[in-house]
């Protein structure tokens, strides 16, 4: 008798699944990713991104964000 395990979302996305995830098209995540701004690994030809990695960075990047349209000032 073996056990049921659990259905767990994938931890690892490819790039379609990133750029759908992340509501980008998928030449704007190749971009970002060459650029260096998009935390992924590429393995031969193709990237790889971990979901909660992806997650982090969008949190980092939405409190940037926040942070400098509060700092601005009017004259």
């Amino acid at each position: 008798m073996t056990t049921a395990q659990p259905i767990v979302p994938d931890d690892v996305l490819n790039a379609d699944e990133a750029s759908t995830w992340l509501k980008i098209p998928k030449t704007t995540l190749y971009k970002l990713c060459n650029d260096g701004e998009v935390p992924g690994a590429k393995v031969g030809r193709h990237w790889r991104f971990h979901r909660e990695t992806l997650e982090k960075w969008l949190r980092d990047r939405t409190k940037q964000s926040s942070r400098n349209s509060t700092n601005t000032t009017e004259d």
